[in-house]
């Protein structure tokens, strides 16, 4: 038994923002991806992963029924013979890894579910989001449902504000020098401290005030000159942002890289931004010549994710 694969995602834009209603752009990323195994013979990742979704289900049967309406019985025989989540998602990098279980666990086992093929409005995609909300917030303890919704619908989706979602386009990719890529910081990040983190600096007017200002000034713009393919603009955009992230949200930067994020504003090589909560895992970065900013940071995993 092997069940459809789930794919990891990207913010590419609104990190934190979007918990305070900002705008955001969420991509699929087909690079790592996640499916349903079922095996006899379980190795220890396997096991891990088997346990887990015991407590997932455990979980699940406290939902509201109203909301959702799962088929807890097959879930449980199906995790009693052996079912698995086998993925090549990293766990701790901000790409999604609970997200594609989730969107797993609710395409096989959710009654009425929502499907990518019918006429998706904007009353199902929150009605999708708040259930995938709730499943999630088993994994983080808080969660906008984001993640699970984009490896669902392996859509792009852009956030307008908490209650505003539609799936757009992305321009499809050129030949050019630009790109955003990964970069591994070879860390674990996890999320709830993070927001736990950010949540408490909210508590702060200055805070407040840079978020709603600078912050999502500059992220709106990005979002916009992404979607409309003006490359230039977008890199000017990213540098600004880049510039406010450094400044605002330095415990959510790996220290060892501080002065590399400052080292990209300083040079225009590459502009660096959180991918997802931060606190490791992969960071984001943007650059108009890819093959050099590969040469600058040669000793770092990079991995490319768009061409522009």
């Amino acid at each position: 038994m092997k069940g459809p694969l789930f794919y990891a995602k990207i913010l590419l834009f609104g990190e934190y923002g979007i918990i305070k209603d900002s705008k955001g752009l969420a991509i699929p990323y087909n690079f790592f991806q996640g499916a349903l195994k079922t095996s006899n013979n379980l190795t220890d990742v396997a096991k891990k992963s088997n346990a887990n979704l015991k407590k997932f289900y455990t979980y699940l049967s406290t939902i509201d029924k109203e909301k959702v309406h799962f088929r807890l019985e097959e879930l449980k025989k199906d995790i009693d013979n052996g079912m698995y989540f086998d993925s090549s998602i990293p766990q701790g990098y901000g790409v999604g890894s609970s997200g594609a279980l989730v969107a797993a666990v609710y395409d096989k086992y959710a009654d009425n579910k929502i499907t990518v093929l019918e006429n998706l409005t904007r009353d199902k995609l929150l009605k999708l989001k708040e259930i995938f909300s709730l499943m999630e917030s088993f994994f983080h303890g808080n969660s906008s449902g984001l993640d699970p919704l984009n490896s669902y619908l392996s859509l792009p989706i852009l956030i307008n504000s908490k209650d505003n979602l539609e799936p757009t386009g992305i321009p499809s990719q050129k030949e050019g020098k630009g790109a955003v890529f990964l970069l591994d910081s070879e860390q674990i990040g996890e999320t709830e401290p993070m927001v736990n983190l950010f949540m408490n600096k909210m508590k702060n007017e200055g805070f407040r005030k840079m978020i709603s200002n600078d912050f999502a000034k500059y992220t709106d713009a990005c979002i916009d000159d992404f979607l409309h393919g003006n490359a230039k603009s977008l890199l000017r955009n990213v540098k600004q942002l880049s510039k406010v992230v450094l400044a605002n949200f330095k415990p959510m930067i790996p220290k060892a890289f501080h002065s590399l994020w400052q080292q990209g504003i300083d040079t225009n090589a590459y502009y660096l931004k959180l991918c997802g909560s931060g606190g490791g895992g992969y960071i984001l970065g943007f650059t108009p010549d890819y093959v050099k900013a590969q040469d600058i940071l040669k000793n770092y995993k990079l991995e490319l994710v768009y061409r522009f």
